[in-house]
């Protein structure tokens, strides 16, 4: 393997045009590899949740485009996986040769966490090493103490979360080796699924390698560089842009996460996230000290590289760079340029090995939530209040001998924003997967949805009110297994500028045959469920935008039509007077009560 590719400083100029053209195309690929990795899987969580990433780099690992349509929990940590992979071969003595595949997950280096598998293939012109083609996707489960890929939430370290595979080949010089696809199908449950979706992942690789080849060899390589690093600096000079707009100076916040609430012990629950931002000019650094201490035998921790980073950055893109309100800024590496993180070694946002790592989904989300809150002193107008955050739930059994694994999310929801409500029931912040169809569900496992709803009456008041979480009951149609890791049954979500709470979420299992139910906390290890077991789960609700007070009364009347708000909390909440009878709004004692709630 050689590397011997020109320096920045010795590559060609390049006009605006053929920068913009050699974009496309790169945004092309990267969407081409999305489609078919799509297409070709069989489980639905990348099938219809699109829970997946594809992106090119160079052989700096530098991400030069992504496909855009996917998650960007999966997008974001590709050139960290990358990086990881090279680290690892390093230390192994090990290098790339031409037909490589590699097969990557440890959350030590680099990766997200153990069920999001990276593969990669090596990109090779000649004898030279030019760039990489690279996937991720969220599998069904990679053989950890119990069933699927989510709800490990009592792992004791990282080798009771599942197999760890660091930069290991699939193939060698374009020869499949065999024994790690035997080890696969042997040592993971649903393998079939498992193994059909990394082989959809290594042919949507091979796209990538094909058609940036072919990119390369119809404006040489030199002018693709060029182009890509043109395009770097300019994402770089838009995020500086952005950031020197802001005042300078020291912005707190914190949050707060549920942890294991059913846990006697202190320190594995109720756990604080501490986020300080500085901005010095056109530098912003994201300072985590005070984040509560590492669980050593809880994997709510989170990789520093691959989920902390990535929360951070995705905020900050969404929050400083909304492509709604001004011009495409092209997704690259150039835009991590001017951010630094801090994270304490031995925190929740920067693990030591083997801390366990595998249920970091939620936590993150709480890391870019208290992002959000920091941003709201310097940013009024571009964040939004607190999230509602996400339940993902492990369902599983046996059916006709064979191992059946499903995983569902539950949406969260997001808070007000200036001018807008906030959205319901959706995934959130730097997750942002869909839902699953019901009809997917019911046709392909032995599960019935019997509610799927927004909640009535539990968003954060505002002038731009809080979105609404959903409420969903899946049923056993034959005895399982299931476990679930979540967030939000005991913290609200924050109201902004007078804008109220939200509400928490809840989780409950109940069986309608033996009039059995019981209350369950955020997140529980895996169970045993009979016929007829439900397992209901109810998201929290987003916080509000600016005083209740403040919003339009016909708005109020349109949530209540909707059976979003009740006549009640039209009333009590917005002081917005409502005839249940004609569904009208009673003008004059709408001014009288309005007038009566203001704050002396």
């Amino acid at each position: 393997m050689t590397v011997s590719l020109p320096k920045p400083q010795q590559l060609p100029k390049i006009d605006p045009v053929t920068a913009q053209v050699v974009a496309g195309a790169l945004n092309g690929i990267a969407l081409e590899m999305g489609h078919k990795l799509a297409r070709m899987s069989y489980s639905s969580i990348i099938r219809e949740s699109e829970d997946f990433g594809a992106a090119i780099l160079d052989a700096d690992c530098q991400q030069l485009a992504e496909c855009a349509y996917s998650t960007p929990l999966q997008l974001g940590p590709i050139p960290g996986y990358m990086r990881g992979v090279l680290k690892a071969m390093a230390e192994d003595g090990e290098e790339f040769y031409p037909g490589d595949v590699i097969l990557h997950n440890h959350p030590y280096y680099g990766a997200s966490h153990g069920p999001d598998i990276g593969i990669g293939i090596p990109i090779f012109k000649g004898a030279d090493l030019i760039g990489y083609s690279f996937t991720t996707a969220h599998h069904l489960d990679i053989g950890s103490s119990s069933p699927g890929s989510c709800g490990i939430v009592d792992a004791v370290d990282a080798f009771a979360e599942g197999l760890q595979f660091k930069a290991v080949k699939l193939y060698e010089k374009g020869v499949q080796n065999r024994q790690v696809w035997r080890m696969l199908r042997q040592n993971i449950r649903s393998a079939n699924v498992v193994v059909g979706d990394i082989e959809a992942q290594v042919a949507a690789c091979r796209v990538g390698e094909q058609r940036f080849l072919e990119l390369v060899e119809q404006y040489s390589l030199e002018t693709v560089l060029a182009a890509s690093e043109e395009l770097m600096h300019y994402s770089e000079r838009m995020m500086r842009q952005a950031i020197e707009r802001l005042p300078d100076g020291i912005y707190t916040a914190e949050g707060f996460i549920d942890g294991f609430l059913d846990d006697p012990d202190p320190g594995k629950k109720d756990l604080k996230i501490a986020v300080t931002v500085t901005i010095d000019g056109s530098d912003m650094t994201i300072d985590l000290t005070g984040t509560a201490p590492q669980v050593d035998d809880r994997p709510i921790n989170m990789p520093f590289i691959g989920t902390v980073d990535i929360a951070i950055f995705v905020t900050l893109r969404s929050v400083l760079l909304d492509t709604a309100l001004m011009e495409y800024v092209p997704q690259n590496s150039g835009l991590t340029r001017p951010v630094h993180i801090v994270a304490p070694k031995g925190c929740l946002a920067n693990p030591i090995y083997p801390a366990p790592v595998i249920a970091r989904c939620c936590p993150g989300n709480i890391v870019a939530d208290t992002l959000m809150k920091a941003l709201t002193q310097v940013a009024p107008q571009n964040v939004s209040g607190g999230i509602g955050n996400i339940k993902v739930t492990s369902y599983s059994g046996a059916l006709d001998e064979d191992y059946w694994v499903y995983m569902d999310i539950t949406e969260g929801s997001y808070g007000g924003r200036y001018g807008k409500d906030g959205m319901d029931g959706v995934d959130t912040l730097y997750a942002n997967t869909r839902n699953n169809p019901i009809e997917d569900i019911e046709a392909h496992l032995p599960l019935r949805v019997t509610r799927y709803e927004l909640i009535e009456d539990a968003s954060g008041a505002g002038k731009y009110r809080g979105g609404l979480g959903s409420i969903r009951d899946i049923q056993f149609l034959s005895p399982g297994q299931m476990s679930l890791e979540g967030e939000g049954n005991k913290y609200a979500p924050w109201g902004i500028f007078d804008g109220k709470d939200g509400t928490p979420g809840a989780v409950q299992v109940f069986n309608p045959y033996h009039e059995t139910e019981e209350d369950l906390p955020s997140k529980f290890p895996c169970r045993k469920t009979q016929l007829g077991d439900t397992l209901r789960t109810v998201s929290p609700c987003g916080g509000g935008y600016g005083h209740p007070l403040e919003r339009d009364p016909a708005l109020v009347l349109e949530d209540v039509l909707d059976e979003f708000v009740s006549v009640e909390s039209a009333r009590r909440d917005y002081g917005v007077v409502i005839d249940a009878t004609t569904m009208t709004i009673d003008e004059t004692a709408t001014i009288a009560l309005r007038q009566a709630m203001e704050p002396a």
